[in-house]
């Protein structure tokens, strides 16, 4: 099909099934959505987004780009430019979809077997299950590869115990990937292991957490002799550690180009919201939003070319850490630049100002991307070391047995 032809199409189905004055909250996880926790959606959101999302699969617009023998619709990304482009004038409901579809479903189709393949790739893109990450944990911090949660190998397959935590939409989710520890014996990367763990599986608790939002985007999970099945594993049993460097790079590639569809047109500090409420007439004032409007094309110019390489089969490698410090550091100036213009109505707004409240939830949740998905100290270092070639930080527990590890030991044992 000619693109003109399928930017055309996609345009009038877009305009016949997602509404250009569809809510914002439709898309972002309304509050009441997430009151009565986990599993809980009193508000209905999420029941709209998966059917949103099957008539999304249906048309041939989720995955669009994925490989047709999974599920995906095997197009190139000169067709899924040509979707989001005209998908930019509206807000899609799928949010709740973005770990999946950015993270987990793409680990999948990298490093999973045809089986698993063929059994989660399609209802993922077709809204049927949701998914999310199972990596960060209280005691680990950004050095992931200190987590504690262990798989213990059993009968058929492995038992789980443990915590994670700051994980999104898991109060929703069907599915997730797991890195656990299955052996203490090993250097800390080494004795990793990516297990897919039912999120309705007995054993597992998920509780949400309230940021400063008011609302809540992150949860802390409990895993208490959860079972999984053997042929669960992602990759190589104590390949862990590579199979989420695969995941983190899709993760950092994944928020920094926003995938979600058609993030920015709420977005109160997006540069055509700030344009418009700007004063223009003021040289400064220009200034700043002719920097915001370079940076936000030089970051999508960059991702673009990172996606395209990816599509090819060259690795971006620590690049996509590069691309995630970016927009953190954009995410902020915009935050900076839209409390500027908005003066006192940045804190101080009216009841039934909707516009008002909006602003005061982007700048509130603006911090969160320098620390989501790996902090900006973390991502200079892996820029340093990986890119610039820099000497790498000191690490005196390489090659030192987790067991043994003075800030691990005790509870790895």
């Amino acid at each position: 099909m000619d693109l003109e032809e399928y930017r055309r199409q996609a345009r009038e189905w877009l305009a016949a099934n997602a509404p250009r004055d569809t809510p914002q909250d439709a898309s972002q996880d309304a509050p009441q959505d997430l009151e009565g926790g986990a599993g809980s959606d009193p508000g209905g959101g999420v029941a709209v987004a998966r059917e949103f999302m099957a008539r999304l699969y249906d048309a041939g617009y989720s995955g669009i780009t994925w490989p047709k023998e999974w599920g995906g619709q095997g197009l190139t990304q000169a067709e899924e430019r040509a979707f989001a482009a005209e998908a930019a004038a509206h807000t899609l409901p799928t949010y709740v979809f973005s770990i999946g579809l950015g993270m987990c479903g793409p680990t999948l189709v990298d490093l999973g077997t045809d089986s698993q393949r063929r059994r989660f790739i399609r209802p993922l893109l077709r809204g049927e299950e949701i998914w999310c990450q199972l990596f960060s944990e209280p005691a680990a911090g950004s050095d992931v590869a200190a987590l504690q949660t262990r798989a213990t190998a059993t009968d058929g397959g492995w038992v789980v115990d443990g915590q994670k935590v700051w994980t999104s939409v898991a109060q929703h989710a069907d599915w997730g990937l797991l890195l656990a520890r299955t052996d203490v014996d090993v250097p800390k990367h080494k004795g990793l292991t990516m297990l897919i763990v039912d999120m309705h599986a007995p054993g597992v608790t998920v509780r949400p957490l309230r940021d400063m939002t008011g609302r809540a985007h992150f949860n802390e999970i409990f895993f208490d002799g959860v079972h999984i099945p053997a042929e669960n594993v992602v990759g190589r049993v104590g390949d862990g550690w590579s199979c989420a460097v695969t995941t983190l790079l899709h993760e950092r590639l994944s928020i920094s180009s926003g995938v979600g569809m058609g993030g920015q047109k709420d977005n109160p500090v997006a540069f055509e919201a700030l344009r418009r409420s700007a004063d223009t007439a003021d040289p400064v004032v220009r200034d700043r939003l002719v920097e915001l409007h370079i940076r936000s094309r030089a970051l999508a110019l960059f991702n673009q070319r990172l996606a395209q390489e990816t599509r090819a089969g060259v690795f971006p490698g620590a690049r996509g850490s590069a691309a995630k410090l970016l927009l953190a550091e954009l995410t902020m100036f915009q935050a900076d630049l839209a409390t500027s213009l908005a003066g006192p109505g940045a804190v101080a707004w009216d009841e039934d100002d909707d516009a008002g409240g909006r602003l005061a939830h982007a700048l509130s949740l603006a911090p969160a991307m320098a620390l989501g998905g790996g902090t900006n100290e973390i991502m200079r270092n892996i820029v340093g070391e990986r890119v610039l070639n820099l000497p790498p930080e000191p690490r005196t527990d390489k090659n030192v047995p987790f067991k043994d590890l003075r800030t691990s030991g005790e509870a790895a044992r």
